[in-house]
């Protein structure tokens, strides 16, 4: 690189070839794609280095230093910055602004270990004029920031490394076999969605009746419901506690007595009006985006994940086209303000903003780390029409509400009057008095652009609708009509859905803004949680996993601790707290901390089938086993008897009346179909834990008897040589249009019959045969396999129309007609998206990415937005790297010079 150009250094490709566009010839922009380095495995720890990095890669008896290794795939990337770094007179460190970035930055430093002056360059928007701004001024790398990353990064490491192989042994494997993880934020998530369940659970419902009405004035009418009776209020759903009692005291109908009241109102027919009141108000816009609160619009209003939310933002960021979007400011820049405010002015008029800019409190707990809140990028916005061109939908849909957000948060309040009438009738002797309210807007202000969303909140539905109500005075006379009495139970508090559940972590200052969707993700990925529509449902498995937590590592999942180690982390970004000295507390323990290793080293006994238990009432207990949740049903005498659990009921619905209900159904299965007339033996339906099949039963040995007693006994089984298998009763899976209560004696010995035979190909002399499988019907030739499009094929296909498949190309015409569901083209790659049933179950592809659907998810269900999100999120996370690992030397980060 002659010439002496300066070398910058950012992680993204993307972001690689807009800035270099920004900064010219003199510059050469490289990326690092990501981190290139981490935490070593075991293996890959050298012989002499074991006994001090071998079981966490950290030495914990010495300041605590980490031995990292630079990934095998990444070695190409090493090798071309080194490269680049030769000709190179400046080193610019562009990575992102925040703690995660300024570690890249510094593991490239060690890595790279350049011998030309290095400097930090940082921005948070990429645009010409902020790129060329950053370069123009630059600043040293921050160790404060950097040791608060790696202390994360060691915290995290040590906390799951302990805590894990606990559960590993007293909770077992987690869904599909895997090894269950406890990882420090994730576990006080997965307590909290568990602890929310747990009030579910124990809620008790409550019913109470109230009455609705039509009033009608010279024909405008409007809905009413009853307030009052005799002058007392009448219950609402907020008026009981989760036990089913009341609060205060107020009137609870019984159906009886609601319908006899709105009997006599009824035949009344007329109702007062003994009160009008009118209240003006005004409503606030909200500050512009942080990461958490545009996780939660998101989600709200777009239906995305939080993961894919920021997988989108970082693609919006990326392209230029937004600020950073990983902040916990809702500070906007000068520029930001007026840019705002323009805009809201050239599309609402004068009046859409105040005679002053707002300003808004910034939040970030860290000044170093402080940036803008997240909106568009530029010091002019650019509008959603004016930008969709250059953007995928799901972008558009996430830009469009960051602007309506940000220019939104720049104009004026809106202003209202709410009106609340009172009617009194007298009904058979009882005074019920009915109240209708309504609200007009008379300036909309910053709701002509946008309106935060509402997460679900238990007494919804005691919330009238809002209704426009007509000109009515104290002493008017209104017709009552549609009198109709309504019963209402109360409900248990909503489950959490991602957006309140990224919300409470905020509130509880637990996790960071760029860590919440992580956390959700693992949760998921882990079998601790499954979807149910939007909500977070948790399994049985993490009942068990929080329960062993809570007994057993009470400090490490306290809400309170947990909060406390992240403002310690910023602290120690802040330089006011020494990383060393943190990490030796934490884990050692001191006088306020029992320290990590204190705990894990106490456990004492665990009981891991209490551990494992939930008590269903007094019907059963539930466990959870290797094979999923199901109930221990006590019969008398210390026996007991295993009653499955169907996978799709969540806790809250495993009531004692429902567990009865599972316990007394008759037991599918085992039910005797018939002789086979072939071989005289029986066959019989069975339940297993693949699915329902039938099997061919082998006789039981005969009887004998004694000639010299008369003893009756069971004869001997045969024995078999040790090195000969005994033979195995031929089975056949049921195909899935057949069920265990239906299937008849025929139907078995044609299953019983697979697989067949079909003919011999003429070319090759090779047997096709026609074979039910483990993911469905196919035809196989050798090592050749094939795809038959339906289970009764199996019985029907000829040898010709068997030739005629294999004369197809294997990935050709025929696997476009495997698709369960075809959808329109991907609007990142331009290829149509297909839903296909695979090896590892169902899946979307494009032809270039495939995205499993997530467990708990119904595959019939999935949409073409739910199938872009999923392969957007499959790209974002790239490639599964290898498992090879080139190993470097590192050493701890250098004090900051002052």
């Amino acid at each position: 690189m002659a010439g002496g150009k300066k070398l910058v250094i950012v992680e993204s490709p993307t972001k690689m070839k807009s800035i270099q566009g920004y900064l010219g010839d003199e510059y050469e922009v490289l990326s690092s794609v990501g981190h290139i380095r981490d935490l070593a495995k075991k293996e890959d720890i050298p012989a002499d280095k074991k006994q001090a990095y071998g079981k966490y890669s950290i030495d914990v008896e010495n300041g605590f230093d980490a031995y990292y290794v630079v990934s095998d795939r990444k070695t190409k990337t090493v090798a071309e910055l080194k490269r680049a770094l030769k000709g190179a007179d400046e080193v610019l460190l562009a990575t992102d602004e925040d703690r995660e970035g300024e570690a890249i930055a510094w593991h490239l430093l060690e890595v790279l270990k350049p011998k030309v002056p290095v400097r930090r360059m940082v921005f948070h928007e990429i645009t010409k004029d902020a790129i060329r701004a950053a370069a123009d001024n630059t600043r040293e790398l921050d160790i404060a920031l950097v040791n608060a990353q790696e202390t994360r990064r060691v915290l995290d490491r040590l906390y799951g490394w302990d805590v894990s192989p606990v559960l590993w042994r007293k909770v077992g494997s987690g869904r599909d076999g895997q090894a269950l993880s406890a990882g420090r934020v994730q576990s006080a998530a997965t307590r909290m969605v568990v602890e929310r369940e747990r009030e579910r659970m124990a809620f008790v419902s409550a019913s109470y009746w109230d009455i609705e009405a039509h009033a009608a004035k010279e024909g405008s009418s409007f809905s009413t419901r009853l307030a009052r009776l005799d002058g007392a209020p009448l219950a609402r759903g907020t008026d009981f506690d989760d036990t089913g009692s009341l609060k205060k005291a107020v009137v609870v109908l019984t159906e009886t007595e609601a319908r006899e009241l709105a009997a006599g109102i009824e035949k009344a027919a007329h109702a007062a009006v003994t009160a009008v009141e009118a209240k003006p108000g005004t409503r606030s816009p909200k500050p512009p985006f942080t990461t958490s609160t545009m996780q939660q619009e998101a989600g709200r209003k777009l239906s995305m994940s939080a993961k894919h939310a920021m997988s989108v933002a970082q693609r919006l960021y990326e392209k230029g086209y937004i600020t950073y979007m990983r902040t916990d400011s809702t500070a906007l820049s000068a520029q930001a303000v007026s840019a705002a405010r323009t805009q809201a002015v050239a599309l609402y008029g004068d009046r859409a903003v105040p005679a002053s800019p707002r300003s808004y409190r910034n939040n970030a707990k860290n000044a170093q780390e402080a940036h803008e809140a997240i909106r568009p990028s530029g010091e002019e916005f650019r509008t959603p029409a004016s930008v969709a061109s250059g953007l995928d939908r799901d972008e558009q849909r996430l830009y469009d509400l960051i602007w309506k957000r940000t220019v939104a948060s720049q104009m004026s309040d809106a202003k209202y009057e709410t009106t609340t009438v009172t009617l009194e009738v007298d009904a058979d002797g009882k005074r019920a008095a009915f109240t209708a309210s309504g609200t007009v807007y008379t300036f909309k202000g910053f709701l002509e652009a946008y309106e935060e969303g509402n997460d679900e909140k238990r007494g919804d539905s005691d919330r009238s609708a809002d209704q426009s109500l007509p000109p009515v005075a104290v002493g008017d006379t209104l017709t009552l009509s549609d009198v109709e009495p309504k019963g209402h139970a109360t409900s248990p508090k909503p489950r959490y859905t991602e957006a309140s559940l990224v919300k409470a972590l905020e509130e509880r200052g637990i996790g960071r803004p760029s860590t919440f969707a992580s956390i959700i993700d693992v949760i998921l990925e882990r079998g601790y949680v499954t979807k149910r529509g939007q909500a977070l449902v948790p399994s049985w498995l993490s009942f068990s996993v929080v329960r062993l937590l809570e007994q057993h590592f009470a400090d490490l999942v306290d809400y309170d601790f947990t909060a406390a180690l992240e403002d310690d982390l910023d602290a120690i970004a802040r330089g006011e707290q020494e990383r060393e000295a943190w990490l030796k507390e934490f884990y050692f323990g001191s006088d306020n901390h029992v320290g990590l290793r204190n705990i894990v080293e106490n456990l004492g006994d665990i009981d891991a089938r209490e551990l494992n238990a939930t008590p269903i009432g007094d019907v059963a207990t539930l466990r959870f086993g290797k094979y999923g949740p199901y109930l221990d049903v006590p019969v008398g005498d210390g026996e007991t008897r295993i009653v499955n659990v169907p996978d799709d009921l969540a806790p809250d619905e495993l009531t004692p009346e429902k567990a009865r209900e599972l316990i007394e159904a008759p037991v599918a299965g085992d039910r005797v179909l018939g002789e086979n007339p072939e071989n005289g033996k029986l066959i019989a339906v069975k339940d297993g834990r693949f699915g329902p099949y039938v099997q061919e039963l082998e006789p039981e040995p005969e009887e004998t008897v004694d000639d010299a007693t008369g003893e009756v006994a069971p004869a001997k089984k045969k024995t078999t040589k040790k090195k000969e298998a005994a033979p195995k009763p031929r089975t056949a899976s049921l195909f899935k249009s057949m069920s265990v209560e239906t299937v008849d004696l025929d139907q078995a010995l044609k299953l019983l019959s697979l697989p067949r035979v079909v003919g011999v190909d003429p070319e090759t002399g090779a047997e096709i045969t026609a074979q039910n499988g483990r993911y469905g019907p196919y035809l196989k030739k050798g090592t050749d396999s094939r795809t038959l499009a339906s289970e009764q094929q199996l019985f029907d296909i000829t040898l010709e129309e068997a030739l005629a498949v294999y004369a197809q190309p294997k990935y050709g015409a025929r696997a476009a007609s495997s698709a369960l569901k075809e959808f329109e083209a991907d609007p990142t790659s331009g290829k149509p998206i297909k839903l296909k049933d695979g090896r590892f179950g169902p899946y979307v592809t494009d032809g270039e990415t495939n995205a499993t659907i997530p467990r708990g998810e119904n595959a019939e269900e999935v949409t073409f937005e739910r199938a872009v999100q999923l392969l957007a999120d499959k790209r974002a996370k790239g490639p599964a790297p290898k498992r090879t690992r080139k190993t470097t030397t590192t050493r701890k980060p250098a004090a900051k010079k002052k």
